[in-house]
């Protein structure tokens, strides 16, 4: 983002503006416009968790304008289904309207004149279309091909109706470069000047300033501007340049409209030349490297180029100073359960960049200066005194050994806690329950750590057989230590899922597993599992999807299922208008227990009696398995009769199409099998419209003996109340994930926004029989540690953002919990700031 009077300026939407704000780096009340240099999943992944925390701002919110090319409108407006009216969104679309289902180009006058959308006495803001240059049959570049990364996506390869295959323009594939121009800064008035030339001091200084003639008060003349005004210094000129492809450069290096910003073959700027100050490339490395693009950054002379796009450095430094700086405490304490972060592999490689750089080809090439980005770097463009390049604000590298340093300066007693904990893993199971918190200067024993058994599922579980990753753990919005609601179930070389998937799970993932491992992790994703339509748990999916699109491009493969409330398929279908998923969606009421079981009984009768001849009628079928196995519909035996949430469930949404479940509901059973996992069961919860919890069941395993062995359990309430429908889905769970939005003394405020309270997750974990409980979805009130009695915790553990629990660890897991309270001993206090912010989010969603 550009400073000022380009606060308005922001070239693209990234994830989660909210977290940079709380931690004090800028204030989201200063902006008015927001520039999306392509309107896809990339660039305007944040867009709907920035207009959320927009739409809670003051009593009606705050109003915003976004700009940016083709179908903008209606993305926003399949926003509606979480974000209220409240939040005041202004659609600013410019440029041709593309249809998702046609290959037609507009013509290409469209894409040579800047299209001004601003303009006043601060800024001229104008943008240049930018489309790829394969869609009109035109040769590509005559220079070495370019190796693409894969997020640098071009076309979607489509099949027309002769056969034949095709490039396809979707909206999402249309670019754009803005120019940023301030006014000129006008001359220092000179009153010696204006005396000599006969004025009196007063009004006509003041006109003359402003650019109009007088007369002269004592000369028969006409005083102008230029006779007492000094020499005017052009305004600043920034341009913010997204070439995302090689198809993309050749339009770019043909834009007639940019030769006004030229030099000449010597490096002198023509007469009637302007002069650019600053260039922002978004494009990525690759493109940037190539011989042309180089040789068209060297024509725009002395510009400042910045190179901002995806740069592997800026994962080193992470903006979140506060999360990472817990993130390597808790790793300190208990690396097994808190890994180190993926970007410390960064530091340990000695990864290094260069600061600057310029090309070597041409006459010019001592005048092309770029410089790699930063996170938090600006460049200042009023006061002129300061233009240039602002570093003041670029966070520094903090080493793991520093913050640890500090850690045992500010708590002498954590080396004692974390020698006790790591002797969890070295001791037999027995003496660890005997004697591990004995041995510790800093405890006493506590009774309930010895209550329970193993069992059968866990018996000689392997390490690569689950793990259980928390990506997110607060509520409502991100927070300086929270992230909101992502869990990753790692199945290893099985592949993996996720259990919603809030805005900046993908940033969550590159801080865990590194920028290649949060790859891998999407690359073998078998399906995405959303609770429900809150923004909180779903606004990061699209980027997941279409990350994992580009990662598999070149490779056979399915598109992902996703699995999710009715609502949130329109919020796909809006995306899929601008790009290609790459996804298959499934009602999460075609996966509940009765519409399973029913698919499994039509699929079994249909065995002996289907033929070629009387093929199955898919309609009648999926009609069948809705009306359950009884004849009684589903969706009747949902809630207990009279319940708030019964009424909830009858409220109609969007339709889907039911004809489509069936051959899903094949993928799923597939995809499943292929994880090693017999069953993911959806279950109504007591929460909103269309919310749900889930289970996955593993399947058998067989021992070196010949056992078999019961496969493990895992449920994830989703947001809810305690409801029958989850004590029934969590019976005999070796893990159960539970929301803890509240403290215990929260009961009343727990039932008015539908949540639970800590000591209500732990009841339900009981009642079930749960072997272990993990809290999660804390209010973001409780800014580190929730409140919480641990008398009642013999088998329950607070869930942290990036904490990763191995099956076979699960028996330690609740012994770790009285080391953590010591490790926040200071800062189990509640922040009553984020008590409100959480309180407007929290309308928001009701009202939704």
């Amino acid at each position: 983002m550009l400073e000022r009077d380009c606060n308005d300026f922001a070239q693209s939407i990234r994830l989660s503006y909210q977290r940079f704000e709380m931690s004090g780096n800028f204030t989201l009340y200063r902006i008015d416009h927001i520039f999306l240099s392509r309107v896809c999943s990339e660039t305007a992944g944040g867009l709907p968790g920035l207009l959320l925390t927009l739409a809670g701002m003051g009593d009606e919110g705050m109003s915003v304008n976004v700009w940016g090319p083709s179908d903008l409108k209606y993305l926003v407006d399949a926003m509606k289904s979480f974000i209220p009216n409240a939040a005041m969104v202004h659609t600013r679309s410019f440029g041709p309207m593309l249809s998702s289902d046609t290959a037609s180009m507009p013509d290409s006058s469209q894409f040579q004149e800047p299209i001004v959308l601003i303009d006043d006495e601060v800024v001229k803001i104008s943008a240049i279309l930018l489309r790829p240059s394969c869609l009109d049959g035109s040769p590509r570049l005559n220079e070495e091909p370019v190796m693409q990364n894969p997020s640098e996506r071009g076309l979607d390869e489509r099949m027309d109706p002769n056969g034949k295959t095709g490039s396809i323009m979707k909206p999402g594939d249309m670019s754009v470069i803005y120019v940023c121009e301030l006014p000129e800064i006008k001359g220092k008035f000179d009153p010696a000047k204006a005396m000599s030339l006969g004025l009196k001091p007063g009004p006509k200084y003041r006109e003359l300033q402003l650019g109009n003639s007088v007369k002269s008060d004592r000369q028969n003349i006409t005083v102008h501007p230029s006779d007492v005004m000094g020499p005017s210094v052009p305004g600043p000129i920034v341009l913010l340049v997204d070439c995302p492809t090689e198809s993309h450069l050749q339009e770019l290096l043909s834009i007639q409209s940019l030769s006004s910003y030229y030099v000449d073959a010597l490096g002198n700027l023509p007469e009637s030349a302007k002069t650019v100050t600053c260039i922002i490339h978004l494009s990525p490395a690759s493109v940037i490297s190539c011989s042309n693009y180089q040789r068209w950054m060297q024509r725009f002379g002395s510009a400042q180029h910045i190179l901002a796009g995806h740069e592997m450095k800026n994962v080193e430094i992470p903006i979140l100073k506060s999360s990472a700086r817990i993130a390597a405490r808790l790793n300190y304490l208990c690396p097994q359960f808190f890994p180190a972060p993926g970007f410390w592999s960064l530091q340990q490689l000695n990864y290094s960049a260069p600061e600057s750089s310029a090309s070597s080809e041409g006459p010019v090439s001592k005048l092309c200066e770029s410089i790699a980005a930063k996170n938090l770097l600006k460049f200042t463009l009023r006061p002129y005194a300061h233009l240039g390049l602002d570093r003041s604000g670029i966070p520094n590298s903090a080493t793991p050994t520093e913050i640890i340093d500090e850690l045992v300066t500010e708590i002498p007693e954590i080396v004692d806690a974390a020698q006790c904990v790591s002797q969890f893993w070295h001791r037999s199971r027995e003496i660890e329950e005997t004697t591990s918190l004995q041995d510790s200067k800093v405890f006493v024993e506590e009774p309930w750590l010895n209550e329970n058994s193993l069992p059968c599922c866990l018996e000689n579980i392997r390490r690569d057989d689950l793990e259980i990753v928390l990506l997110g753990t607060g509520s409502s919005q991100p927070s300086k230590y929270r992230n909101v609601s992502s869990i990753f179930i790692n199945l290893f070389a099985k592949g993996s899922l996720l259990l919603d998937c809030g805005e900046g799970t993908l940033g969550q993932l590159k801080r865990r597993y590194g920028v290649k491992g949060a790859d891998d992790a999407v690359r073998h994703l078998r399906c995405i599992w959303i609770s429900h339509i809150h923004a909180d748990h779903h606004t990061g999916l699209a980027r997941i999807l279409a990350l994992r699109r580009d990662l598999l491009q070149a490779v056979p493969h399915e598109p992902l299922l996703v699995v999710g409330p009715r609502q949130l398929k329109r919020y796909l279908d809006a995306y899929q208008r601008l790009e290609d998923l790459d996804m298959q969606f499934l009602d999460c009421k075609h996966t509940t227990a009765a519409s399973l079981d029913a698919f499994e009984g039509f699929i079994e009768s249909n065995k002996d009696h289907s033929s070629p001849e009387s093929p199955i009628n898919v309609e009648d079928m999926t009609n069948k398995i809705l009306d359950g196995p009884t004849g009684q519909n589903i969706d009747c035996t949902l809630f207990a009769r009279g319940s708030q949430m019964q009424s909830y469930w009858k409220r109609p949404g969007s339709p889907v199409d039911n004809r489509m479940a069936l051959p899903i509901l094949k993928t799923l059973k597939k995809a499943l099998s292929e994880a090693g996992l017999e069953a993911l069961v959806s279950f109504p919860v007591v929460h909103c419209p269309q919310a749900f919890g889930v289970a996955l069941k593993a399947a058998e395993r067989i021992n070196s003996v010949g056992k078999v062995i019961p496969g493990w359990k895992i449920v994830y309430s989703g947001d809810t109340r305690p409801c029958p429908e989850l004590i029934e889905a969590s019976h005999g769970a070796t893990v159960l994930i539970h929301e803890a939005t509240f403290e215990d003394g929260m009961v009343d405020e727990a039932i008015a926004r539908n949540h639970s309270t800590t000591m209500e997750a732990i009841e339900v974990g009981d009642s079930a029989g749960a072997y272990r409980i993990i809290l999660t979805h804390f209010s973001q009130r409780y800014p580190k540690i929730p409140i919480f009695d641990e008398t009642h915790m013999h088998k329950t553990c607070i869930a942290f953002d990036m904490m990763s629990v191995n099956i076979a660890d699960l028996p330690v897991l609740p012994k770790v919990l009285p080391y953590l309270k010591l490790l926040f001993k200071n800062e189990m206090i509640v922040d009553e700031s984020d008590d409100i912010v959480d309180d407007a989010v929290e309308a928001v969603h009701v009202g939704s």
